[in-house]
């Protein structure tokens, strides 16, 4: 009898204790692999996902941006510029408001060694539909009425070798290395075009019009 009763306690203890172990087991956090989110997705306050990266959508604790990583949806906080400095397109950087700057306005300048030197320039106008080129010469500060069109060339200053410096226009030489005429374009009563023609870069602020094309090709001296 003593032995059955022994028996039957030993077998107690030994399944009271297997019980006790196996609980212990259940409520052990189960460890998080490299890369992987917590039982859910949801995170604690202030903490930061497996590897630094945020789920789509999500701002990281404190709103703080990482370096040269865009916000949500690319919404930049108000005041803070993108990485690298680059708006996205249609929207003002930060203290703009969207105003654009003015432009600033041109000074011509025709050094001595130059006025008096030249006295035209020779134009050539196409015919985009017949592919024909006409060459005419016309004098400064006059104009050129292209035959079987509105269109109106006002010629003005010839510069011989055209230079931009700061906000002034003018010639380095009287040397023809890289000559430029300022020219209105008018069709009708109506101006479409001020600018410069470059007789060696044509394709700098060219002017555009679906029927004609008007190129410097060189200047006239004097005498």
């Amino acid at each position: 009898m003593r032995r059955v009763l022994a028996v039957t306690l030993g077998v107690a203890l030994v399944f009271s204790l297997g019980l006790t172990a196996c609980k212990k087991k259940e409520q052990q956090p189960v460890p998080q692999a490299p890369g992987m989110m917590p039982p859910g997705g949801a995170m604690q306050p202030g903490q930061m996902p497996p590897g630094g990266a945020m789920q789509p959508g999500q701002m990281p604790p404190g709103g703080a941006m990482q370096p040269g990583q865009m916000p949500p949806s690319g919404a930049m906080p108000p005041g803070q510029m993108p990485p690298g400095g680059a708006m996205p397109p249609g929207q003002a950087a930060p203290g703009h408001g969207g105003i654009s700057v003015p432009k600033v306005e041109m000074k011509i300048v025709v050094p001595d060694s130059v006025k008096g030197k030249w006295s035209g320039v020779t134009l050539i106008v196409e015919d985009k539909s017949s592919k024909k080129k006409q060459e005419f010469k016309v004098n400064l500060n006059s104009d050129l009425k292209i035959p079987n069109s509105n269109l109106k060339v006002a010629v003005g200053d010839f510069l011989p070798n055209f230079k931009m410096d700061g906000s002034t226009i003018t010639s380095t030489s009287n040397d023809p290395a890289n000559p430029a005429v300022r020219v209105k374009v008018y069709e009708g009563e109506k101006e479409i075009f001020k600018g410069w023609l470059y007789s060696k870069f044509p394709a700098i602020h060219p002017f555009e019009h679906p029927k004609y094309g008007i190129n410097l090709k060189e200047g006239i001296k004097k005498g």
